[in-house]
């Protein structure tokens, strides 16, 4: 692994895609000019409404050059290849799954998809864990499987740094999700996320540093952060930590760019001197 200077962008997403798009770009514009070469975007970063996303879900654009009747797709190639910079689009909502196949009963896939420099798809992983819960806040309680349509494979990107395990929001309570990245190489993991108020407060912050600290490996986590409806509120706090669990930067509510350089020789020190993976016991 080399060095490598991240951003974490949190928004304030709403069901305007366009709007949402506009947001985005400014954001990593600003990240891009900080000097990050890496930007993850958090989940639902062009669509979030209470009912989901299955209006705004385009098909997969495997080629080099998305059509713009795919404009979230055909946005996150400009940005990529504009800025110069890897993008990690949080959750981009998808009408097929990775096999081509169509996706069913009105249900879209939930993919985060990975982009180089040049504008070209690396890697996508569709959310695995679905939000199906009770909450006490003024929602009450939510249902992803209604409108989503979970993924079964898990995904390690490689870039020209290191190797990213990537996951979606929900995930982040499957400690064996994470496990999983970390023994097929991953050095860094990603979750971008919406993640509610209530839950985040309580939450948020412990398991991402538990992931981190248990597997040995950086955590970027972007999420969104403010009021999106009458019942919808995110807890925002994007955070990026270090194997040890020491916090890089954080930010508070509201939209906002988080930065920090991920460093080869701390990593490989922490995995030095507390080996976990190799002294687990199964």
């Amino acid at each position: 692994m080399k060095n490598l200077t991240v951003a974490a962008l949190q928004m304030v997403s709403g069901e305007d895609v366009e709007a949402n798009l506009a947001q985005g770009f400014r954001l990593a514009q600003k990240a891009a000019g900080a000097g990050a070469q890496m930007v993850l975007l958090p989940e639902n970063f062009a669509h979030l409404a209470d009912s989901g996303s299955y209006s705004a879900a385009e098909a997969f654009a495997r080629g080099r050059a998305c059509p713009r009747k795919q404009p979230i797709q055909h946005a996150l190639q400009r940005w990529s290849a504009e800025l110069g910079v890897w993008l990690i689009a949080g959750a981009t909502p998808l009408l097929d799954r990775p096999d081509g196949n169509s996706t069913e009963g009105q249900r879209s896939r939930s993919a985060c998809l990975v982009y180089d420099g040049t504008g070209q798809v690396r890697a996508r992983y569709d959310k695995m864990h679905l939000f199906d819960v009770d909450v006490e806040d003024a929602a009450g309680s939510y249902r992803e499987s209604r409108s989503i349509e979970p993924g079964d494979q898990i995904c390690i990107a490689d870039t020209p740094w290191l190797k990213l395990g990537l996951s979606i929001c929900f995930d982040l309570r499957f400690p064996e999700l994470y496990r999983a990245l970390a023994i097929g190489g991953a050095e860094v993991l990603v979750v971008p996320a919406a993640f509610t108020h209530t839950t985040g407060q309580a939450h948020w912050l412990s398991l991402l540093k538990a992931r981190a600290i248990e597997n040995g490996c950086y955590l970027i986590a972007a999420n969104q952060g403010g009021q999106h409806s009458r019942k919808r509120r995110t807890w925002g706090h994007s955070v990026i930590i270090d194997p040890w669990g020491d916090v890089l930067a954080e930010a508070g509510e509201g939209e906002a760019v988080i930065t920090a350089t991920l460093s080869s020789t701390l990593l490989e020190k922490v995995r030095r001197n507390m080996p976990l993976l190799s002294m687990r016991r199964l």
